[in-house]
């Protein structure tokens, strides 16, 4: 980070005629500048969520339960947002979320907020269904610290080398939700063989066909998705995985504190609150509802980090006071990358980097490391 949040706040200020050219400010505007350059079956495929949008929704509402009862008369003249993650210094308290298929957001598809990732010292998290493979977005970043998403495989010997191509491995969903807005476009970009870079760039996927992706995309795209529509993952294949690797692995999709034991009892480095933004379980509980209990149930043991919903930097405050080390933004980074590529991530997370601070300060905080519940309190149910 070059630039403080007030120096980033000032230069818009600053700016004067020049402000109305900038790029937006708000989520929300992102989003419908987003809404207007996009296609509606790509909006439709970040924007939607599972059934009638329920999860979603409450996402968005359970920030709304707490509010910050800031402290006075502190000095907040120095501010430090950074966190600790598996041994690594992280100058912020959020990483990206892993989001398939960027190539229908931007024609530079992941590389773009890769590579602002890796600039700004923030980890990127490649998600298993991107359109560029591993390797080249690795390429990008150089030495910059970088996750990857796992949905794991029926097949043992296509997750041993999907581990072996990773740095670091989550585990998600391993069935598609009922999504409303995708069905009604009848979109699903996956069968056209966007998102299936890590796949198709397989040598054990690649044994497994009868003739490559290049002369059947669809046959390929299909037998990809056969593979991710793993019903029967249990907790049997979660201490298959962690033998595989001895780099850090977390699981991600945890809501019940019960399963938050489970996984550590199984081995992994670390919890991942999540539904998902909203996009496989309609009806669920939202991830800030769920925090606490999961954070009581393990986060002396291993670090809790969650995602879904956050917007703001008020939310990342509340997250962490509930209990999360860090959080993953996903849909304000994508629709900046719609908007407008690399300079619209970079937009995104600068603006969300110095929103955080200045609210870190404004709470009387000068570290992101001091704040706890004591920051925060329940005002309804």
């Amino acid at each position: 980070m070059s630039k403080s949040g007030e120096n980033i706040q000032m230069d818009i200020y600053e700016s004067g005629d020049e402000g109305a050219k900038l790029l937006p400010v708000s989520f929300e505007e992102w989003e419908e500048r987003a809404r207007k350059v996009l296609a509606a079956g790509p909006f439709g495929y970040v924007y939607g969520a599972a059934g009638a949008g329920d999860t979603h929704q409450a996402n968005l509402d359970a920030f709304k339960k707490y509010q910050i009862r800031p402290r006075v008369c502190c000095d907040v003249s120095n501010r430090n947002l950074q966190v600790h993650l598996f041994g690594q210094s992280v100058p912020v308290p959020f990483l990206l979320a892993p989001i398939g298929v960027n190539s229908i957001f931007h024609s530079d598809a992941e590389l773009a907020p890769a590579k602002v990732a890796a600039d700004l010292g923030i980890p990127y998290i490649l998600s298993n269904v991107s359109t560029l493979s591993l390797e080249k977005v690795a390429e990008v970043m150089g030495d910059a610290l970088r996750w990857f998403q796992l949905y794991p495989p029926k097949d043992h010997e296509l997750t041993k080398s999907l581990i072996q191509r990773a740095e670091a491995a989550t585990v998600d969903f391993t069935l598609l939700g009922w999504r409303e807005k995708d069905l009604r476009n009848a979109y699903l970009p996956f069968l056209s063989g966007e998102g299936m870079g890590n796949y198709f760039s397989d040598p054990v996927f690649r044994q497994k066909l009868d003739e490559p992706p290049e002369k059947n995309v669809k046959k390929a795209s299909l037998k990809a998705l056969e593979e991710g529509n793993n019903t029967c993952f249990t907790w049997k294949e979660v201490a298959f995985i962690r033998e595989q690797t001895r780099l850090p692995l977390l699981i991600k999709g945890i809501t019940h504190p019960e399963d938050a034991k489970l996984a550590v009892n199984h081995g992994v480095d670390g919890i991942i609150v999540s539904n998902h933004g909203g996009r496989q379980l309609d009806g669920a509980i939202a991830t800030l509802d769920a925090l606490p209990s999961v954070y009581e149930a393990v986060g002396r043991e291993v670090p809790v980090l969650m995602d879904s919903g956050i917007r703001r930097g008020a939310d990342i405050i509340k997250a962490i006071a509930l209990g999360a080390t860090a959080v993953l933004i996903g849909r304000p980074y994508i629709y900046g990358l719609a908007v407008a590529g690399e300079s619209g991530v970079r937009q995104v997370i600068q603006n969300l980097i110095a929103e955080t601070e200045l609210q870190l300060a404004i709470s009387g905080k000068s570290s992101i490391q001091k704040v706890d519940r004591s920051l925060v309190m329940k005002v309804r149910d």
